[in-house]
């Protein structure tokens, strides 16, 4: 990958035109999205703001999260006047646990902990199914590369309005749109537990996942090598589920 250095400037409204292109093409009447309280949700939830006003709705979904990321995704609804409604997720999340373990059935941390982005996710649906509108996504190009989200949770979305933007971009739009410092100052995290940060999660800073998808060669040169086997075993996360093939299926590509 070789990437330049985009101008927020320039990026803004290349984005509003395209959100825009997506709603006429699937006849759409705005977007959802989860708003998290960090600085990716916060960028789109903004954005969407800007195109579409009022026919747009943030979704902030509690899930045993921290105050504060509530409080932040409050302060930045609050600021743009964006649409906004809380869900609270924790109840549900707790029973369908204890049904699991009722079964006899015992899962990992970590597949408890991305419960909570499908949750949002089948419940971002519903009401996009309900208001004809499609459900935006707020990964950014440095996630997708590594695989860093939850596959059928916080990847299942109709748009990814920030997938081609680096890290280091979204944070320069932020600023450009005027999202409050403390959202943009915070250390980046899915909020899957406490204490839980993106680059402590990942191994990796975002500074040398976007300079290596830049085209830059990292120091140590092993950190090239981390971050090319991490996006090489994320391709199956980035690709539809493999067809077993047993037909001629020319008729399904016409």
């Amino acid at each position: 990958m070789n990437c330049t250095f985009m101008d927020p400037a320039v990026i803004a409204p290349k984005i509003e035109s395209w959100l825009r292109k997506q709603l006429l093409t699937a006849s759409a009447h705005g977007f959802v999205l989860g708003l998290s309280g960090g600085i990716d949700s916060a960028v789109a939830s903004v954005l969407i703001k800007r195109v579409c006003g009022k026919n747009m709705l943030a979704v902030i979904m509690p899930c045993h999260s921290l105050e504060q990321d509530i409080h932040d995704a409050c302060l930045l609804a609050g600021r743009f006047e964006i649409p906004v409604t809380s869900i609270d997720l924790s109840n549900v999340y707790d029973l369908l646990l204890a049904s699991i373990s009722s079964s006899g059935m015992e899962i990992s941390d970590l597949a408890k902990a991305n419960i909570k982005p499908r949750l949002r996710m089948t419940t971002l649906y519903s009401i996009a199914q309900s208001l004809n509108y499609l459900v935006c996504g707020t990964s950014n190009l440095a996630e997708l590369a590594l695989g860093y989200f939850t596959k059928h949770g916080d990847s299942g979305v109709d748009v990814l309005p920030l997938g081609d933007l680096l890290k280091r971009e979204i944070r320069e739009l932020a600023k450009y749109l005027d999202v409050p410092r403390e959202i943009i100052e915070k250390p980046p995290s899915a909020g899957l537990w406490p204490g839980q940060t993106d680059e402590d999660e990942m191994g990796l800073k975002y500074n040398d996942i976007d300079n290596f998808i830049s085209g830059h060669q990292l120091t140590p040169l092993s950190l090239n090598d981390i971050i090319q086997q991490k996006i090489s075993r994320a391709e199956h996360k980035r690709e539809m589920p493999p067809v077993c093939k047993l037909r001629d299926t020319k008729l399904l590509k016409r």
